[in-house]
Parts: C-alpha cells; sequence; structure tokens
C-alpha cells in the first residue's frame, strides 16, 4: 500500500513522541507498505523568528509569511526539523532521505489568497512530480518532505503542511492519508471526539466556528485529498502513534476518521 504521514505538533516537539513516530513509520516500510512522511514545524519556526523579533500572525490557521519569514522557513523546515526527523527515522532502522518540495520541482506552488488577502510567500500546491519519491521507494528509502515549494517565479513558498501532504497522496492515489496531530481528534460542538466525520459536517462545522485555527486547513486538506481519490483520511493524535503500524487491521478507537460525502 502507499500510506502518506503528515508529522506535526507534538511529534516534532516531544524528543519520546519523536521516536515513537519513527519506529512506527519505520514499521510500516519494513511491512512492505510505500510510505511518505510530509512535516511543518510552525512552533520551532515561531521560536525562530521570536529570537529575530519577528510577531507571528496568524489568518485562519496560515501564517502571514513576508520573505524574512519565508527564508526562516527555509532555514527551519528545510534544515533543522527536516534532518531530525530523518535522523529518526534512521535510529529507528529505515534509510530516509530529507528534501523540501522544492527540491527536483516534486511540488510546485503558487501564491494562495485566502479571502482575497494576500499572505505574502504563502503558497498552494499546483502541479506534483512523482518521478523523484517513487525513485526513493524503488531503492527501499523513505522520503521525507518539508512543506516548502517553489512557484514558477523562481521563489520559495511557505505551504500549509496539512495541504502539502494531501497533495502528495492525491498525486500517488494513496491508500491512506494519516495526519499525526497533538489533539485527539475533532471535537463537535459538545466537545466531545468525533470518532467519524464527513466533509459536509467539516464544512458545516467550519462554517459555525466550531473547529477554527490549525483545524480548518487540516480539515480542507482531508477534503481535498479525498475528493482526489485517497482511500482512507485519518487524525490520529501523535501519543497513540503505536496503533499506525495496525491501521488496516484493527477498529482503532481514537482520532477522527474523515469520509467523503
Amino acid at each position: 500500500m502507499i500510506i502518506v504521514v503528515k508529522v506535526g505538533g507534538a511529534a516534532l516537539e516531544d524528543a519520546v513522541i519523536l521516536r515513537k513516530c519513527a519506529r512506527s513509520i519505520a514499521e510500516l516500510a519494513q511491512d512492505g507498505h510505500r510510505v511518505a512522511v510530509v512535516h511543518g514545524g510552525g512552533g520551532a519556526l515561531t521560536r525562530v523568528l521570536a529570537l529575530l523579533g519577528k510577531k507571528s500572525e496568524f489568518i485562519d490557521g496560515l501564517r502571514i509569511t513576508d520573505a524574512e519569514t519565508r527564508d526562516a522557513a527555509l532555514m527551519v523546515l528545510g534544515g533543522i526539523v527536516n534532518k531530525k526527523l530523518v535522523a529518526a527515522i534512521q535510529a529507528a532502522g529505515m534509510p530516509a532521505i530529507g528534501f523540501c518540495g522544492g527540491d527536483g520541482m516534486t511540488f510546485r506552488a503558487r501564491k494562495k489568497l485566502l479571502h482575497g488577502r494576500d499572505l505574502g510567500f504563502v503558497g498552494e500546491i499546483c502541479f506534483a512530480e512523482p518521478c523523484w519519491i517513487e525513485a526513493l521507494w524503488q531503492q527501499g528509502g523513505i522520503p521525507v518532505l518539508a512543506s516548502l515549494a517553489l512557484g514558477a517565479d523562481g521563489e520559495y513558498y511557505n505551504v500549509n503542511a496539512d495541504e502539502m501532504a494531501a497533495a502528495c497522496a492525491a498525486v500517488f492515489h494513496a491508500n491512506a492519508l494519516i495526519f499525526l496531530t497533538d489533539v485527539p481528534g475533532v471535537r463537535d460542538a459538545s466537545g466531545s471526539i468525533m470518532p467519524w466525520l464527513t466533509t459536509k459536517q467539516a464544512a458545516e462545522l467550519a462554517a459555525g466556528s466550531i473547529i477554527s485555527g490549525g483545524m480548518l486547513p487540516k480539515l480542507h486538506a482531508c477534503s481535498q485529498a479525498l475528493k482526489q481519490g485517497v482511500g482512507r483520511v485519518r487524525i490520529l493524535p501523535a501519543s497513540e502513534v503505536e496503533l499506525l503500524p495496525q491501521f488496516y487491521m484493527i477498529k482503532l478507537s481514537c482520532g477522527t476518521e474523515v469520509t467523503f460525502s
């Protein structure tokens, strides 16, 4: 099977959880699955920007990105965060190759406008070239992608990692797309975790402001992936990542499965 795993939040911030995630990802590959990993790193980027004296601003979970912020994202996401995740997967016994969406023109981006507002160097994926990821799979490796891509203007764009993970899963018609998060799942109006969520329900929750912030682009990414033929999409708390290798074999009691409607 082809499985795309998006790693973010606590999985990148907590050394113990990072090791657990790396072991589960390595186990999937050792079981014969083709695994691609996409990561963000917003927490680390925010800390570096603060050291540079820059305040982080967000609109609907997307970071406003001027040129200096974009350059910091290249340094942090494409550098330390990417290589730390690569090292963790290799420590778990599988070769991993880290790069960003701009390398090999694997992903191309265009400027993303949100409600007509220009967010700066924030992009959305408009094209994907699967050959480099496929080449890594053929050699038994695990590609680890930082969420940055090049535009037609030759500039790097900061891409929401959830959206890049969805684009990666879509180009391969992946059997599964798993979002490892630092939240237990999607909550309904009463605050209860929803084990199942349709794309129609997700749109209604967003319209009613029941979900907000970083969950908005995540659920949008879930919807886009399902529309483009991805088999299954699940939001899974990183604290329960040991269940990941059994994703198709057991009924999971945590997280939220998103289905198309």
